[in-house]
């Protein structure tokens, strides 16, 4: 394909899985339970961090989350003392146990109380072209309060050639803007044009056989690649590519 043939075909992609009816299968779809900002924003970011394994698995633990949580997670993540924590007791998602998720609660806490929020830290360090030392800083911020060194890895850094592909989806539900009503687009202040696509296996796979991408490991020299392609594409909204490549990486098996 030449490149216009390749755009139009991948724009034609998002406009097949960029559209409402994709939220009830994905886990986008906890955070769209809630409409205050930091709601949303907690939600998201628990829900994020556990995707990973099978899709339905993930929205079941997440919703099991969100229940332990009375379903109020920014008052919970606010208030909470130490023996509110015990209905958490018992939750596991693969690798993300109990402690994990009490260490996340209190980080929580700390980036609202002493950092301003999520969304400020992330305005604080993005830069016009990436937010990848953006989630290294936010990462650093989180973990200033005591936790188990198991706890980190749950938080990928780029700056350690991961590809974050978690929370690079988180930032995408939460800067995003489009008409479509599937992103939250909530923080306005972070330019599109810097997200990163939530580099996976399906979208790796897709973008190589596609020609957007070489490098054979999905890591963070690897999403470099991919962004630039992507930005070739489109550089106000390159992020949206990411419903195509999903989509035909998972929905099509391209």
């Amino acid at each position: 394909m030449t490149p216009n043939e390749l755009r139009d075909f991948l724009n034609e992609k998002v406009e097949r899985y960029n559209r409402p009816d994709f939220i009830s299968s994905d886990p986008i779809q906890i955070p769209h339970q809630f409409s205050q900002k930091e709601d949303i924003e907690i939600a998201g970011f628990l829900a994020a961090t556990i995707a990973w394994g099978n899709r339905k698995m993930i929205i079941k633990s997440a919703q099991s989350l969100i229940e332990r949580m009375g379903n109020a997670p920014y008052d919970f993540v606010m208030t909470h003392r130490e023996s509110h924590l015990e209905p958490l007791d018992g939750f596991v998602h693969r690798t993300f146990n109990a402690t994990d998720v009490k260490t996340f609660i209190r980080g929580l806490r700390h980036v609202y109380t002493q950092h301003g929020g999520m969304e400020a830290l992330f305005e604080k360090y993005h830069t016009s072209h990436s937010m990848q030392p953006a989630i290294s800083a936010f990462k650093k911020h989180f973990f200033e309060i005591a936790h188990e060194e198991r706890t980190q890895k749950h938080i990928s850094d780029p700056l350690n050639n991961s590809a974050a592909k978690r929370i690079n989806m988180f930032l995408r539900w939460m800067v995003r803007q489009d008409k479509k009503g599937v992103d939250l687009g909530l923080w306005k202040n972070i330019p599109m044009a810097a997200l990163s696509c939530p580099l996976d296996v399906h979208s790796g796979n897709v973008a190589r056989k596609l020609g957007l991408l070489s490098r054979k490991q999905n890591d963070a020299k690897a999403l470099v690649e991919l962004d630039t392609a992507l930005r070739a594409l489109d550089p106000y909204d390159p992020v949206k590519y990411d419903f195509a490549l999903f989509g035909l990486g998972v929905f099509e098996q391209f």
